[in-house]
């Protein structure tokens, strides 16, 4: 029997690196679509995937050249798309706006132009986000809760959630949204408040940082670690029909409750005396609570997370702890 061939895109990134395993797992044949410039800085990009990369074959391309798509499209013929690459800082989507609706926008559009004129038969599934949900009412957002983004990512994965839809309907493509709430883990990248925290919190256990500078710490998410994210991903595209699921914990925490737990696992309590609050961390809209309610991921996809915000503060705040014992980063940083 010939092994299911899956397409990835953002094959580095925390979610891509995670899914590409789990796949690998499951027998598929792996894809990645990578730009060239990854090679430029080859020791960090590649630091997620360099166990599997001997398993696993990397296409260049670029989200934004549909040509190049297209090429690859060809190429690999693949049986699953997962479409995971996003400029997806939210912290940079205020700053840079052009380039976060150009990659997040148009990458999406021709991702599915090109799925739908070389290989219609593919599934797809397209990374949303919570962020889409902004400011709301509801105290627990599900597929039927309106859209309220508060920043540029947020319209822009709205945006690629309605051309998802429209292929779907238009062109009867396998085409599913997965709105992910925050997944986190070890492979998070520094630039995400959570990812600081462990980082920063490891960094003054073993002498080597002083203070955390953060911004508003009462911003509270629905936090999950992305291996069950991905699990979730898999399993939409094993459905009959494609259809548009929530995945989240059902569980609300803020960045204070993770500065606080991440403290614990150093053996802190009183963490205060550690943390600076900076205004230049504070978005400009803020988005001041997202809890997900996934009962739908529950009865139709049987999916549940298994890993828990406990265990997700600790995992980070180890792994951390561990990169830094191994000699990779001495300098300190006031």
């Amino acid at each position: 029997m010939d092994k299911k061939r899956a397409l990835i895109t953002g094959t580095t990134g925390q979610d891509g690196s995670y899914l590409a395993e789990l796949l690998l797992n499951k027998n598929y044949e792996i894809h990645g679509i990578l730009r060239r410039v990854a090679y430029e800085n080859f020791d960090e990009r590649f630091s997620r995937i360099k166990y599997i990369l001997p398993d696993i074959h990397l296409h260049y391309a670029s989200l934004e050249n549909y040509a190049s798509i297209c090429k690859v499209v060809l190429d690999v013929v693949p049986n699953e798309c997962y479409h995971l690459a996003a400029q997806s800082d939210v912290a940079v989507s205020f700053e840079d706006e052009f380039s976060t609706m150009k990659i997040n926008v148009e990458g999406t559009h021709n991702l599915l132009s090109a799925l739908q004129m070389c290989q219609k038969n593919c599934k797809f599934y397209f990374a949303t986000s919570s962020e889409m949900f902004g400011i709301t009412k509801k105290q627990k957002q599900n597929e039927n809760t309106l859209f309220n983004p508060q920043s540029i990512y947020g319209i822009s994965k709205v945006a690629g959630f309605n051309i998802t839809k429209y292929y779907r309907e238009k062109h009867k493509m396998f085409a599913c949204n997965g709105i992910c709430f925050n997944h986190e883990s070890p492979r998070r990248g520094s630039n995400f408040v959570t990812r600081k925290i462990s980082d920063g919190v490891a960094r003054i256990k073993l002498g080597l940082q002083q203070k955390i500078s953060l911004g508003n710490l009462y911003s509270a998410r629905d936090w999950g670690h992305a291996k069950d994210y991905v699990r979730a991903m898999w399993l939409m595209l094993q459905q009959d029909i494609p259809i548009d699921f929530v995945i989240a914990t059902g569980e609300t925490h803020s960045v204070r409750d993770f500065v606080m737990e991440a403290f614990k696992n150093i053996g802190i309590d009183k963490w205060e005396s550690y943390v600076i609050i900076n205004e230049k961390y504070k978005r400009p809209l803020e988005v001041p609570y997202l809890r997900g309610d996934a009962s739908l991921a529950h009865s139709l996809l049987d999916w549940r997370p298994t890993i828990t915000f406990k265990e997700l503060v600790k995992e980070m705040v180890q792994a951390d702890l561990e990169r830094l014992n191994h000699g990779q980063e001495t300098k300190v940083i006031s």
